[in-house]
């Protein structure tokens, strides 16, 4: 089986290789191909593999190039981890938003629109590309904004284009660690979009075990969501977000905290990855390199969020790997092989949820198989949760309408529909500054 890494140069490509290291039963993948269009970044990863992969017999042969088509050749899967602008990007789109004392954060509110903008066109090129080299594979898209790339590209390839993301699954195990279930026995009852979903139940055969971690404050505290949202707001909610929903639920201390804080998060993984890159070419230990440096990268995400609500370091268990390489790997297993597996995908809404439309693409439990995969039923959104999605996916459909006819005033539109921007006029000075910020953005026009 061969599998095509587009963004092969990018930094987390060691975590997909590891995991195809530890698959040793047939029909596993035995070719890579890493695409990416910055030469000494993929020779560097490349580099990286070659180490990891020291001593392991029958590893999967690694191969690179930077030319698109070629990579797509006889690809079975296609995984697209692309970044559009780098981290220099990142960077430029929190400093922009910041500015304006909006949130800049890479998926959520104006960085996230940012993000989408400059992503749509090149993930739709990438679809297009699929379609006519590959028209078998089935792409697995881990771009951010993960949800609207996947629907931008479904728009081309229809169902074969799935969607992943790490933080459901991580939350789920969490959760189900904390009240004593075994993370692989449990049935989720988790719904919404992309980084905008919450976790309605958690079932042991027929028993809903939730309510005992709402009925315990130290367990409710226990955890990495806990900590975060704190135990009174949960149990209001009466839910445990997805923990990027603390950027909506306390946006003013995280715009403040981010404001406050020495440098952006993307400025931190512009300058780590920069000595990353230089280190690792001139090193005989680049497994080490980038194993430490990894380490380093985990230890400090959303620190701003946990300074802001008290949650101190990160536990060990959030420190571990295993995440949406894992999601990745299940998911071939069971296109594959055929082998039925239970996962969180962002995918067609169909009639799961009746608060959006059949097609637009949500983040909910699925099974899947050598069919594709089949979303499995759900508890409805309640009214809350529901104005908060539509209101989302609403800002979604702009960009993706923006990117299509290269309007500057439906980008503002996105913008200032979004939750958290609070002004029109705010909306068109993020567009003068983020058309200023990016060339990939000189197609939106007045």
């Amino acid at each position: 089986m061969r599998l095509t890494i587009l963004g092969g140069g990018g930094f987390r490509v060691p975590l997909v290789y590891g995991a195809l290291l530890r698959d040793r039963a047939p029909g596993r993948v035995t070719e890579v191909t890493l695409h990416d269009v910055d030469a000494p970044r993929l020779a560097s990863i490349t580099k990286v593999l070659a180490d990891q992969a020291h001593g392991v017999a029958d590893a999967p042969a690694v191969r690179a190039t930077t030319d698109l088509d070629e990579a797509l050749r006889g690809a079975d899967f296609v995984f697209s981890a692309i970044r559009v602008g780098g981290l220099a990007g990142r960077a430029a789109d929190e400093r922009v938003a910041l500015a304006e004392g909006v949130l800049g954060q890479e998926t959520v509110g104006a960085g996230g629109i940012a993000y989408g903008l400059r992503t749509v066109p090149v993930a739709q090129e990438i679809a297009r590309r699929v379609k006519a080299v590959a028209p078998g594979a089935w792409v697995i898209n881990f771009t951010n904004p993960a949800g609207l790339v996947t629907e931008a590209m479904a728009r081309h390839l229809g169902e074969r284009v799935i969607g992943i993301c790490d933080s459901p699954v991580g939350l789920a195990r969490r959760v189900a660690r904390t009240v004593g279930a075994d993370p692989d026995a449990v049935r989720l009852d988790y719904a919404g979009l992309n980084h905008l979903g919450w976790l309605h139940g958690l079932y042991e055969g027929e028993e809903n075990v939730l309510p005992r971690l709402f009925a315990d404050d130290a367990l409710l505290t226990s955890f990495e969501e806990g900590r975060l949202f704190g135990a009174d707001w949960l149990r209001s909610l009466g839910s445990v977000p997805n923990e990027y929903l603390h950027y909506y639920y306390f946006n003013r201390e995280a715009v403040a905290a981010y404001q406050r804080a020495e440098r952006t998060r993307g400025a931190f993984l512009l300058d780590q990855q920069a000595r990353f890159y230089a280190t690792v070419a001139g090193s005989e230990r680049a497994w080490d390199v980038w194993d430490r440096t990894r380490a380093e990268r985990e230890a400090t995400y959303m620190s701003e969020n946990r300074e802001v609500s008290g949650a101190g370091e990160r536990a060990a268990d959030d420190l571990e790997s295993g995440g949406y390489e894992n999601v990745a790997l299940a998911l071939m297993r069971a296109i594959a092989r055929d082998e039925p597996a239970t996962l969180i995908l962002n995918v067609r809404n169909g009639s799961s949820l009746s608060a959006l439309d059949a097609e637009a693409v949500i983040e909910i439990p699925c099974l899947i198989d050598a069919s594709g995969p089949r979303p499995l039923p759900v508890s409805q959104l309640t009214g809350h949760e529901a104005g908060l999605v539509s209101a989302v996916k609403a800002v979604e459909r702009c960009v993706l309408e923006a990117a299509a006819s290269g309007s500057a005033r439906t980008a503002v539109k996105a913008f200032a529909l979004h939750p958290l921007v609070d002004s029109v006029q705010v909306a068109r000075r993020l567009v003068d500054g983020y058309r200023d910020a990016h060339p990939g953005l000189a197609y939106l026009r007045p």
